[in-house]
């Protein structure tokens, strides 16, 4: 995490960091590109609620006119990550747990459908690709490697929605996935939090392996829930990070 008056020029890869040279954005698909970064370092909380952007700042740090630094911002502020004032200033939007909420119901009913059609497949070889990927996670838990974990994990479900065929529904999830994301990521280094993961993990394919519909969709609906049943904790420690609104029972 950063201070909030850090500017984001600092934060540009190999910007402002001794024997490093500014990164450069690639012509094609600079917007695109903008986007996903700044997206990355909101969700993983390096841009922490309240940060500071400049469009100016970020369209020197990265080698691109203003224009796709622009056109990423929009989209950063349609998919509810950040507030912009128009003539006056952008900042990372607070964590609104309603809209987590909201998203995780979305999440919760595609994962039940993927787990069930899953574990009705007569053929389930895939399953040991399922494996794999839980145990580099098992590697992440134990070297506590949370950049690796939050992405093998972002890879075990889709990779459970690609094996069904609905990987763009995952894609749509994930494009209005940052508010639960902050929440898991301020969730993440409790004690205890990577191993119930793991759990939840091998349960399930477990599960679908043994096509016990039940038992997958049961572990779904744990796994799925575990953060926000801990949001009151979360917004404790962090209140600054939340936007003023009740969290749901």
């Amino acid at each position: 995490m950063v201070s909030k008056t850090q500017p984001i020029s600092e934060l540009a890869v190999g910007v402002g960091r001794p024997g490093s040279a500014k990164t450069v954005i690639k012509k094609i698909s600079a917007s695109q590109q903008i986007h996903d970064i700044l997206r990355d370092r909101i969700v993983s909380l390096e841009l922490a609620p309240g940060q500071y952007l400049s469009r100016a700042e970020i369209s020197e740090a990265y080698g691109v006119s203003q224009t796709p630094v622009r056109e990423a911002m929009q989209r950063l502020e349609e998919e509810g990550l950040l507030l912009i004032w128009p003539q006056s200033k952008t900042e990372v939007s607070p964590i609104d747990v309603a809209h987590a909420q909201e998203t995780q119901f979305l999440r919760l009913s595609l994962e039940l459908e993927v787990v069930r059609r899953l574990s009705r497949m007569t053929d389930r070889c895939f399953a040991a690709d399922l494996e794999a990927t839980v145990a580099r996670q098992g590697r992440a838990t134990d070297s506590e490697d949370f950049g690796a974990f939050r992405a093998l994990d972002q890879a075990f479900h889709r990779d459970l929605c690609r094996l069904v065929g609905v990987e763009a529904l995952w894609g749509l999830i994930t494009a209005r996935s940052g508010h639960i994301d902050r929440l898991r990521n301020l969730n993440l280094p409790d004690p205890g939090k990577l191993l119930s993961i793991m759990s939840c993990h091998r349960r399930l394919v477990e599960a679908i392996k043994a096509g016990d519909v039940q038992t997958a969709q049961d572990v779904v609906r744990e796994h799925l829930s575990g953060t926000l049943a801990q949001v009151e904790y979360i917004r404790r420690r962090h209140p600054n990070f939340f936007q003023d609104n009740a969290a749901a029972s």
